[in-house]
């Protein structure tokens, strides 16, 4: 079953630019070698600070005196096959759609076969540092999320 945030799955897939690679751990399996359920929402997170990084959004917000940071408002993850230790995993992310003040981020991991693994979404708020509220992205900001990335 194709995850409602998908739509029409081969226009999804088609719209990632950006992705980073993961070797499993076996620190990070059960005692069958699976790949335990938690860690891929670390991967998600690896995966999307490099994105946010790539794109220019992360110097601002490690900024000492800067004012703002990203707070991640919700993230899911829909598991496809299992994943096993030592298994190389491409961890893929594309910003889906921008609001005022948050983004909402994709995520697909395809294994060495080059098969989806598992797929995910969640969003990222932009807060005041100090007042934990919403801070509207600037008109560079929206820009940085929509700019092509190369993989």
């Amino acid at each position: 079953m194709i995850p409602s945030y998908i739509g029409d799955y081969a226009t999804w897939e088609a719209g990632f630019e950006f992705s980073v690679p993961v070797t499993v751990r076996f620190s990070e399996t059960d005692m069958y070698g699976h790949l335990n359920n938690t860690v891929t929402f670390a991967y998600y997170e690896y995966a999307r600070i490099e994105f946010l990084k790539t794109i220019g959004q992360m110097e601002d917000w490690l900024d000492p005196q800067g004012t703002t940071i990203p707070v991640v408002a919700d993230l899911q993850c829909d598991y496809r096959k299992q994943v096993y230790f030592d298994e190389t995993l491409t961890i893929y992310v594309k910003a889906a759609s921008i609001g005022n003040s948050s983004v909402d981020l994709h995520y697909m991991s395809k294994n060495e076969k080059g098969d989806v693994v598992f797929t995910g979404r969640g969003s990222i708020v932009q807060v005041n540092r100090e007042t934990g509220r919403a801070v509207p992205w600037t008109d560079a900001q929206k820009s940085q999320f929509q700019k092509k990335v190369a993989i």
